[in-house]
């Protein structure tokens, strides 16, 4: 599977010189499950059930993918992969992100905006009206990021099936005014 990653540059923000923003390749996806499980569960207190979402996650991904309208962005540095982000169909009108997530030593340098406007901006050129994410209350950080860039909370009373007392929320960006 070949996954291209469209031109969006402009006013998009630049990533460091050292790193480097590239499609899913063959091996990324296994990486990046192990990655959320033995990184993200741990550190938020999450149980397997967590790995197994975020497998299901990209088996979907790869196996329907289409390149008219998703995509899939890899933070990579020195051939190491330091995060990522994905972009799926929901519906016609409906784009839904998944998977954000950043190696330690990367976190702070604003390759999470980067990666979610990239995203925005794929969106937008793809005529999508909506953007919508799932994430969980205790995620406070990347939280104030979604509404800095204009995502609003809609639901927050979401079960997220991989951790005891998290709530799951829904964040939806309206792409259709501007």
């Amino acid at each position: 599977m070949q996954i291209e990653i469209p031109d969006l540059s402009g006013s998009l923000p630049k990533l460091p010189a050292s790193l480097t923003l590239r499609p899913l390749r063959p091996g990324d996806a296994g990486w990046i499950i192990y990655r959320h499980a033995t990184l993200l569960a741990p550190e938020f207190g999450w149980n397997a059930s967590f790995e197994a979402i975020c497998a299901r996650i990209l088996a979907d991904f790869i196996d329907h993918f289409q390149p008219a309208c998703e995509c899939s962005w890899i933070v990579e540095r020195d051939g190491a992969i330091l995060g990522s982000l994905f972009l799926v169909r929901q519906d016609e009108e409906t784009a839904k992100l998944r998977l954000l997530y950043l190696e330690p030593e990367v976190r702070g340098m604003g390759l999470a905006r980067t990666l979610l406007e990239t995203s925005i901006a794929f969106a937008r050129s793809r005529n999508y009206r909506r953007l919508c994410l799932f994430t969980t209350s205790n995620l406070s950080d990347v939280r104030r990021l979604y509404a800095r860039l204009g995502f609003m909370m809609v639901d927050d009373t979401l079960p997220a099936p991989f951790g005891e007392g998290v709530k799951g929320e829904e964040w939806v960006l309206d792409l259709s005014g501007v």
